[in-house]
């Protein structure tokens, strides 16, 4: 039907009264108008009804005149309310033209489509949902309209909508999902309330599984709980929470998808944002467990930083997480990623928080222990991290580094290895000698036995080139070996050296690299109560090894002799009948000593308590080597040494001394001529600079 026939419908003054600037006339006008489309609807004569509505959406609904439009958005509510039950065969007709006013310039223009959208929406209730995104899509932007009385025409409209969605069948959540999933990240504080409504109420229909689709916009409910509005943020946290309710109730959920927006969100800068990230994933870990297998390695990446949360809710919840993670036993046959785990533990171990540190390291140590090889393969992956780690401000961190290297060391390859890289470390980095040398060598003979280290560090220490770095990690090494409660056992086996085998074979191990150090080699012979060749050493010192570094040395071994660990000694000088080359030795230190040096005056006194007596009163033999020792009336002859009566003075126990002192003697001299060499080196250096 023409526009024409359609005019002959409808009276000329209810055309005119439909495009009146007053309300009240538009009003009128559209209740003759429904009037008539009764009419029409009871005669069946839709083609006449459609050329009313044509009539409406050309002439008026798409007219540039702002009355005009009106007039037609009221209109064809009033076509739709007088058609009733037969408005759903021409809502396609209806309702575009409605759509289309809601962008309209003029606010009074998208007020009056959202109350005929509303009044149209009421008729057809269920048929109107096969326009429900296009619906969506305005009432989403209308929710940020700048006019107040929009934005609550539009609230109406959206509540009847919502009403009409909850109870009809032909709703499709599967194209709604996507138009929802695009708009979760707009930021306009009344999109986002519009959109939780949504969300809200979509979840609360049974026959709509809400759930399923959540990885879709998970992450815009998270970006929502940062925003400014506290009302916002409850709304986005009370859906999370409904949420999170159902997938503790759910058999069959989709954990790897939302995971991995967990572990995104987990970083937020937003404390409320980690807060919630954390506990949706530590339930994750209780609930998802096998299906979380391959999200591990991210999971601990987001866990680790969170254990040091300047928040302690999150770092309480951080670290349940963690040690319900590590606490499943995961197989990589079924995906579970050691080298990617170990990965994020690396990288954790150089965050700048000591609580991520110490965790990183425990996750080191349980994945070692449960999956040894895997975790070789990637060994120089970790290998310089963890020596790095040794310099760890937190004496924490560096004991459970080396808990991880003595577990990477059982194995004689990597044993050799970590030996190796320590020295490396120690020479290139003198303040790790320095500060943390004691802590990590103790702490290592523990964990592998302190006789397995010593003799190690001796073997590479003994080929040194770098004289300086052996002389000082001798030194080193021979203070922690006289002080340490570790090392006791070390030190018993040391003064059994001269009658068992197992002492010999340690002093032997230690000899040479001991050689790197006079003052090392005499608190050596002293601890293995090889007292004749410390006198020895002592008798083959020059001027040029009197330095102050010695002295220094000197004064340090002094003050140990007055220690526990040489009670043994100090009680042999009740028997200098006995002891004579100890003794020896003593007046040998002293006379070595300044005279007025707190270590002279330390060593003179106790020499001064050794009573003369027993030089008398006590039987002196001597054996035919003319070496004095004690008979006590039988039993086994120990010579002044301790050690078992020998036809020489060289040999004791298998040692040959003599030979020994002579190695001593070279190296010294390598040492003698390395010193002038640097002292020649440093006087050319300074002559030249005086010349320029």
């Amino acid at each position: 039907m023409t526009t024409a026939e359609a005019l002959s419908v409808i009276p000329a003054a209810v055309l005119r009264n439909l495009s009146d600037k007053l309300y009240e006339k538009r009003k009128n006008a559209a209740l003759e108008l429904e009037g008539i489309v009764k009419h029409l609807t009871s005669a069946g004569d839709h083609d006449k009804i459609n050329a009313v509505i044509s009539l409406l959406s050309q002439e008026y609904t798409y007219s540039p005149q702002a009355h005009n439009r009106k007039g037609g958005l009221i209109g064809l509510a009033a076509v739709t309310v007088g058609l009733t039950s037969d408005a759903a065969q021409h809502l396609k007709q209806i309702v575009p033209p409605v759509l289309h006013s809601f962008s309209h310039q003029d606010s009074r223009v998208r007020y009056y489509a959202c109350e005929a959208l509303y009044n149209i929406a009421k008729v057809v209730r269920g048929d109107f949902i096969v326009f429900f995104n296009q619906i969506f899509d305005a009432l989403c932007k209308l929710a940020a309209d700048s006019d107040a009385n929009v934005q609550s025409a539009a609230h109406l409209l959206d509540r009847l909508v919502k009403d009409i969605v909850t109870e009809s069948e032909q709703f499709s959540i599967e194209e709604f999902i996507p138009l929802l999933r695009e708009r979760m990240n707009i930021l306009n504080p009344h999109v986002r309330q519009f959109l939780v409504g949504w969300i809200t109420v979509l979840d609360s229909v049974p026959d709509i599984d809400m759930l399923g689709f959540l990885p879709d916009f998970l992450d815009g409910l998270f970006n929502m709980l940062s925003d400014s509005s506290h009302e916002i943020r409850q709304q986005a946290d009370s859906a999370l929470s409904e949420f999170l309710q159902e997938i503790k109730n759910s058999p069959s959920v989709d954990y790897g998808r939302m995971a991995e927006i967990l572990v995104q969100r987990a970083g937020s800068q937003d404390e409320f944002t980690r807060l919630t990230s954390i506990t949706w994933i530590n339930e994750f870990v209780k609930l998802g467990r096998d299906q979380l297998v391959p999200y591990y390695a991210d999971i601990l990446g987001a866990i680790l930083p969170c254990i040091s949360d300047k928040e302690e809710k999150i770092r309480v919840v951080s670290r349940e997480t963690n040690d319900e993670l590590r606490a499943i036993e995961a197989d990589p046959a079924e995906g579970f990623d050691v080298g990617a785990i170990l990965s994020v533990a690396r990288r954790q171990l150089s965050s700048e928080w000591e609580a991520t540190r110490i965790e990183s390291l425990h996750w080191m140590w349980t994945l070692l222990n449960g999956h040894r090889s895997e975790v070789l393969v990637f060994l120089n992956d970790v290998f310089d991290t963890l020596l790095r780690a040794l310099s760890d401000p937190s004496d924490e961190v560096v004991l459970l580094v080396l808990e991880v290297h003595a577990c990477i060391a059982e194995d004689p390859q990597h044993f050799r290895q970590l030996v190796v890289f320590l020295v490396h470390s120690f020479q290139h980095d003198h303040s790790l000698l320095e500060k943390r040398g004691a802590l990590i060598i103790r702490r290592l003979c523990v964990l592998l036995n302190a006789e397995r280290v010593y003799r190690e560090l001796s073997t590479i220490l003994e080929g040194e080139s770098d004289l300086d770095f052996a002389s000082v990690m001798v030194q080193a090494l021979n203070l922690i070996l006289l002080t340490s409660p570790e090392l006791s056992d070390l030190r018993e086996d040391l003064k059994q050296s001269l009658v068992k085998d197992a002492g010999r074979d340690l002093l032997l191990s230690l000899y040479a690299s001991w050689c790197h150090s006079p003052m090392a080699m005499i608190s050596l012979c002293l601890l293995a109560q090889s007292y004749q060749h410390a006198s020895s050493v002592i008798q083959s010192l020059v001027e040029e090894d009197i330095n102050v570094k010695f002295l220094v040395q000197l004064h340090k071994l002094i003050h140990l002799l007055e220690t526990p660990t040489f009670a043994y000694l100090r009680l042999q000088l009740l028997e200098p009948g006995r002891y004579i080359w100890l003794l020896k030795a003593l007046y040998g230190l002293l006379m070595l000593l300044p005279q007025q040096s707190a270590a002279f005056k330390i060593l003179r006194t106790r020499l001064k308590t050794v009573p003369s007596y027993s030089f008398k009163e006590e039987k002196v033999a001597r054996t035919s080597s003319g070496i004095p020792f004690f008979n006590g009336g039988g039993g086994l002859q120990i010579s002044e040494d301790g050690n078992p009566n020998e036809n020489s003075h060289d040999m004791h126990n298998g040692i040959n001394f003599g030979s020994r002192l002579k190695h001593f003697k070279q190296i010294q001299q390598q040492h003698r001529l390395h010193l002038k060499s640097e002292t020649q080196s440093r006087f050319s250096s300074a002559s030249s600079m005086k010349e320029l």
